[in-house]
């Protein structure tokens, strides 16, 4: 709890069996009130390995429902538990749960409503080994976005996200895509229905047990972020009707279950 805010941590994971227990061993839990894990049917012992950790919530997919899908289900959990501040945190270890306290207080103070990790900031990407090649199209892409979008994002495409729980409430974040361009579908959700976003420099990891897309599904994922950001475009200017712009349609208030 921080200033009177109940804090939820989600951990969205696939195939994380080798980083989970080093990742939640360093969740601040004199902090953070409540973590739930969500395996998204990993082909590795993930849910076994999370079985052994005594987490209370821990849910298991039946079938993969791709990282946008398992982060719906983590989202509607959150909210399920009475969540103000829901933090998104990869369970690869990529991103350090040290930054949980300041990414939380940045909107329990009422500052922000939204709060990314930013790898750009600070030269935390190159630093933690990012190849070039992604450094340089997350780079392209962001400017490309930002001139679209009319943003000043240091970048789109990190994963550590905090929200307070206005913005997973109104955001209809469920009829997003299920694969990888969920998450800057999120970012011009955010942004159409008026919220500010705040970025904190995030140091990150890229190792052999961090998660990470191969170059086919960066191309798809590129294209997907345009198609995303020329939307927005349209959709502002009353061109198109979107669905994804759209008020939610699903209230929170379900179960924590898997699915």
């Amino acid at each position: 709890m921080l200033l009177g805010k109940k804090i939820v941590v989600v951990l969205p994971a696939f195939n994380a069996s080798k980083t989970i227990a080093q990742t939640i061993a360093e969740i601040p839990l004199d902090l953070v009130d409540e973590y739930i894990v969500v395996d998204d049917a990993s082909t590795d012992d993930t849910f076994e390995v999370a079985s052994l950790l005594n987490i209370k919530y821990l849910i298991r997919h039946d079938t993969n429902k791709g990282y946008g899908g398992n982060q719906k289900t983590c989202y509607n959990a959150a909210l399920s538990l009475q969540g103000d501040i829901v933090i998104m945190l990869h369970p690869d270890y990529q991103y350090t749960p040290k930054l949980i306290p300041s990414m939380a207080y940045l909107i329990a103070s009422g500052l922000y409503p939204v709060v990314i990790g930013s790898r750009i900031l600070g030269k935390g990407a190159l630093n933690g080994g990012m190849p070039l090649y992604k450094y340089f199209f997350n780079r392209v892409l962001t400017w490309i976005q930002n001139l679209i979008i009319n943003q000043k994002l240091s970048e789109y495409h990190t994963g550590y996200r905090a929200f307070s729980r206005e913005v997973l409430e109104t955001v209809n974040y469920n009829a997003n895509s299920d694969d990888f361009v969920f998450d800057n579908q999120m970012i011009v959700q955010i942004f159409y229905a008026g919220y500010e976003i705040a970025e904190i420099t995030c140091p990150t990891k890229y190792f052999e047990d961090a998660s990470s897309i191969n170059l086919r599904r960066s191309v798809k994922y590129g294209f997907g972020v345009l198609t995303t950001s020329f939307a927005y475009f349209l959709q502002k200017r009353g061109f198109i009707s979107s669905p994804i712009f759209m008020h939610k349609l699903i209230t929170s208030g379900k179960p924590v279950t898997g699915e």
